[in-house]
């Protein structure tokens, strides 16, 4: 079935917006939306409160208070399952108290049957869910729960939509999220994305330049642009427009703001890419590049497509051509069949590459995966133990490289005040690191000098130096 057409969707958000005006006649529905997992989902969701929004709702950050709760979910890791389930489980006697919520699920997480099955038997009380390939459709699907008072279910797939023309509710007036291309390819042994996202598809050179131009024109500082592997974008285009090409045109966008890109895959990591960060001076020196683990056995059973040396000689051809670059990645501790001397590889790697931050987790078998039927003696024990030992590695290079920082100083966006509300503003270098300095609330969105005057541990802290 065919992504519904740009004037369905608009016919839909009116429909939506009429029914909602007889339920509601003395005010304007609540809506309350909560995400999970990755930038991606984070994206996915503004587009959805972009619909809500002109289907004539208003945002509340209590569900307690809402007439529409929407999990946009995450099947990454079992520990998110978890907490969508119990989360979804508290609202049966707030959906008690108010018979009129709609309570709604989507994202990756529904996109798999098993799941989509277990909510339809064992929360009844879920009025829609909808899976990856159906965010368009959402106006549609809300209409016939409005309009018909049962239990909507689209988990279809529909290989080969792109959902162009969505509203967008963005969340931050000074950052943005661009998507440029959705689903994967590339199948690594222990993911579930390719199976709940589908294939990879680019989205047009125009349709994202157009976006990127509007984003610029409404005084946003920094573009942060999306897709499961960015370095395959492009790839069937009709106009030979590759992702280090598409950095140089948004590059040459006028305007004061920053590029940044994830996730990027070592295996399609090319110097083309790096060449085309080291001469655009709207793109960030920060690449998050996830290495995974520092074994090749471990790599090649977990289907990544490059080896360590592979690995080690792109990181310095982009050190040889941005020497202030700062890398981050993602690392998987306890890989099914992983010994420790395989993992102590992994530290060394950590120790040779002196990461600026890294993402670290412990294997989570994901139903559906090759990975997940693999023998898997090493007791999650002996795997935390080993996580331990990363995170001090780790630890070790971020003080280090905290430490060489006093004294320097750095241009950064200022994203907010900090947790304590004490005076103190933090803020994000180029190279992805954050500094508290005090200062007033009114820098909040723009670019700032900031001269860092201590490092604990991997937390620095600075002064306005402008």
């Amino acid at each position: 079935m065919a992504s519904i057409q740009q004037e369905s969707k608009t016919e839909y958000i009116e429909l939506v917006k009429e029914l909602l005006s007889q339920r509601y006649p003395e005010k304007q529905p609540k809506a309350f939306v909560h995400t999970y997992g990755c930038q991606g989902n984070v994206a996915d969701s503004e587009r959805i409160k972009g619909m809500l929004k002109e289907m004539g709702y208003v945002f509340t950050d209590t569900k307690e208070d809402s007439d529409f709760v929407l999990f946009n979910t995450c099947a990454v890791r079992e520990h998110a399952e978890d907490r969508v389930y119990g989360n979804v489980g508290a609202l049966k006697p707030i959906k008690s108290e108010n018979r009129n919520m709609i309570v709604a699920l989507c994202g990756c997480m529904m996109q798999q049957a098993h799941v989509a099955e277990k909510i339809k038997k064992s929360y009844p009380f879920v009025n829609l869910v909808f899976g990856t390939y159906a965010i368009d459709r959402f106006p549609f699907l809300l209409y016939r729960v409005l309009r018909g008072g049962k239990r909507v279910f689209d988990l279809e797939e529909r290989e080969g939509v792109l959902a162009e023309g969505l509203p967008v509710y963005r969340d931050s007036d000074f950052k943005a999220w661009l998507p440029i291309m959705y689903g994967c390819n590339n199948f690594c042994t222990y993911c579930i994305v390719p199976y709940v996202r589908g294939r990879e598809r680019s989205r047009k050179t125009e349709d994202v330049l157009a976006e990127a131009k509007e984003i610029v024109a409404s005084g946003v500082k920094e573009i942060t642009l999306l897709g499961q592997n960015v370095n395959s974008y492009g790839k069937k285009s009709e106009d030979g427009v590759n992702f280090p090409k598409l950095l140089r045109l948004i590059n040459d966008i006028p305007g004061d703001f920053k590029i940044r890109f994830m996730t990027s895959h070592p295996k399609d990591c090319t110097k083309d890419l790096l060449d085309a960060m080291a001469d655009c001076e709207k793109v960030a020196r920060h690449l998050h590049l996830p290495f995974q683990s520092g074994s090749d056995r471990v790599l090649k059973a977990m289907n990544r497509g490059y080896t360590r040396e592979k690995y080690l000689s792109l990181i310095e051809y982009a050190r040889s051509v941005m020497p202030d670059i700062s890398l981050t990645s993602d690392v998987i501790v306890g890989f099914p069949g992983e010994t420790y001397e395989e993992f102590k590889e992994t530290l060394s790697l950590i120790r040779e590459v002196r990461f600026t931050s890294l993402f670290t987790f412990i294997y989570s078998p994901r139903k559906g995966t090759v990975a997940a039927e693999m023998p898997d003696p090493v007791p999650y024990a002996e795997k935390n133990r080993w996580f331990s030992q990363l995170l001090s590695a780790q630890e070790e290079v971020a003080a280090e490289r905290c430490a060489s920082s006093v004294g320097k100083t750095f241009r950064v966006l200022v994203e907010g005040e900090t947790k304590e509300h004490n005076g103190m503003l933090t803020g994000r270098t180029d190279g992805n690191v954050n500094i508290d300095f005090p200062g007033p609330a009114c820098l909040i969105g723009a670019y700032r000098d900031v001269r860092v005057t201590k490092a604990k541990n991997w937390i620095l802290s600075g002064e306005l130096a402008d």
